[in-house]
């Protein structure tokens, strides 16, 4: 988020000084002073407030529309979001008045970074995208460029890599002849895009070349960025101990600059490294580190969260039920942050402790301190009673899936049972348009293109040659379902009625079995298959060995 807020100028505010009900003589006397004056006095110590009141003053005086802007930028410094909000409207309000169209562009350029550094990224990208609209007209190509810049990384962090590297592309023919610190930036994001949907050596090659770009230009600062981008791509190429050594490395000259948001994200894959190398005891150093950081700053992200399940499952395994507690109430209280920066990807990510899960495993494990204060009152009829009950539970549950089993081995898989929850009036899109939507859908699904890897909204929507609003609302309409379920169950399905039929399928591990659907993880295969049918895959296979 700091290459967005560096490559974009920070923006102002104006609610302070209309909080000011009486114009004190010596801001009267200020405001005579010429604007280069003013300059002078706020890059000095941008935190006197006073200087930059004058300068508002006078450029309203003068009814100096650019003056008042700049005015309102520097009294924006600093100042807490809800204030900021206030000050971006009246920059816009401001801007529109000029009737300059690059101007109205920037404003909501800037109206887009106060709703980004707040990490509201839905509400960014809306503010982005209008800025977009203007600068388009304008003709300002580099103003332009910034803004679709904004827009790419808006969408990167909300999930949507395709679509984001397709922009940083067009960004990068452009910044290549126009500015070198751009360019680096461009396609250090462009590796870290592919990095997310499993790229891996084309992210070499993005970290390869900006290295290589970084000497011949002579910017040495942002050579640790691409190392850094490079090191953790190595995990995710299973080179662990190259991850570990190049990320040690790299986390000392991290540090010189207080750079704890990247700190943070090298502890964690030094600390995934040495847990997928079965050294858990040299994990948990690094992932206390990235728990010291939170605690410090506040700072986690969604691929982080992944520590505090690691942490709960470590002392699981070590019988220590008050450090199992402790990250069990520390990942609930990281779990309410993301679902408020990060509401849209927060969604999309597997978790191994959903907030349920969490809230269950908590409530088990107080129980259990209680129990184990009051063992000499009775421990031997609370075991009894506990082992009784579990008993109960495990024979209804496994006649449950018993009978779950045994409706799937019925059911035929080329029926489908959609579900109409509105009529195609209640959808306001033209009936040409669902018919059309319509056709192309059902050709999707006899083409079986669900299968492909990471289907999701923007694709299926271009299959029906529409956009993602109408499709969502289509689909929903005409197949009961929300996008990403309907998907997931066609997937299922299809894989069900493989398992069924073909014998050399029941010995495909899970991970191979989300291979041959498209699935983008065995988590979310296994998480879909259980969704869909209230039994997981293993069991699923075992039943119909067991019958064979």
């Amino acid at each position: 988020m700091k290459k967005l807020i560096a490559i974009i100028s920070v923006i102002t505010n104006y609610a302070l000084l209309q909080a000011t009900p009486v114009l004190d003589s010596t801001l009267i006397h200020l405001s005579k002073s010429d604007y280069e004056f003013f300059l002078r006095k706020v890059n000095e110590n941008e935190k006197n407030l006073k200087f930059k009141k004058a300068w508002l003053l006078k450029a309203k005086n003068e009814e100096n529309h650019a003056e008042q802007i700049k005015a309102y930028r520097q009294l924006m410094i600093n100042e807490p979001i809800k204030i900021k909000k206030v000050y971006a409207d009246s920059i816009i309000t401001i801007a529109l008045k000029t009737k300059n169209l690059n101007t109205i562009g920037n404003a909501y350029l800037n109206k887009g970074i106060v709703f980004y550094e707040n990490k509201e990224l839905v509400q960014a990208l809306n503010f982005y995208i209008k800025a977009e609209s203007y600068l388009e007209k304008s003709q300002n190509q580099y103003d332009l460029s910034k803004a679709k810049y904004a827009i790419a990384q808006t969408k990167f962090y909300l999930g949507f890599y395709d679509e984001a590297i397709i922009i940083f592309n067009e960004l990068e023919a452009f910044f290549i002849e126009e500015n070198d610190r751009a360019y680096l930036n461009t396609i250090h994001a462009l590796g870290l895009c592919n990095m997310k949907i499993s790229n891996f050596n084309k992210v070499t090659y993005y970290n390869s070349l900006g290295i290589k770009l970084c000497h011949d230009w002579e910017i040495p600062q942002m050579i640790k960025y691409f190392e850094h981008s490079e090191a953790i791509n190595k995990y995710h190429k299973k080179e662990y101990n190259s991850c570990i050594d190049n990320l040690t490395k790299i986390i000392s000259l991290l540090t010189k600059e207080s750079d704890f948001d990247n700190i943070t994200i090298a502890n964690f894959y030094i600390a995934k490294s040495y847990w997928m190398l079965n050294k858990t005891n040299q994990a948990i150093p690094y992932l206390l580190k990235v728990d010291k950081t939170f605690l410090e700053k506040k700072y986690i992200r969604p691929d982080v969260r992944e520590s505090y399940e690691l942490l709960i499952k470590y002392y699981s395994d070590k019988g220590d039920a008050n450090k199992q507690l402790l990250y069990i109430n520390r990942l609930l209280e990281v779990d309410s942050i993301l679902n408020h920066n990060y509401k849209y990807l927060s969604r999309k990510i597997f978790k191994e402790y959903d907030a349920k899960k969490l809230i269950k495993a908590k409530a088990e494990i107080e129980n259990k301190m209680i129990w184990r204060n009051s063992m000499a009152y009775g421990t031997a009829t609370i075991f009894i009673v506990v082992s009784f009950i579990g008993i109960r539970k495990h024979r209804r549950k496994s006649k449950y899936y018993k009978q779950k089993f045994e409706e799937l081995m019925s059911a035929n898989s080329n029926e489908k049972s959609f579900v109409s929850k509105t009529t195609d009036n209640d959808l306001e899109i033209n009936p040409e348009i669902i018919e059309s939507a319509l056709k192309n859908l059902e050709k999707f699904e006899k083409t079986k293109k669900y299968l492909e890897k990471d289907m999701n909204l923007s694709k299926i929507a271009a299959y029906l040659k529409t956009n993602t609003k109408y499709a969502s609302k289509i689909i929903l309409k005409h197949r009961g379902k929300k996008t990403i379920d309907y998907i997931n169950d066609l997937k299922i399905d299809y894989i069900i009625e493989l398992l069924k039929t073909e014998n050399k399928y029941r010995n495909y591990t899970n991970k191979a079995l989300a291979e041959e659907v498209g699935f983008g993880s065995t988590q979310n295969f296994t998480r879909a298959f259980k969704n869909r049918t209230d039994i997981s895959p293993t069991y699923f296979v075992q039943k119909i060995n067991e019958m064979s």
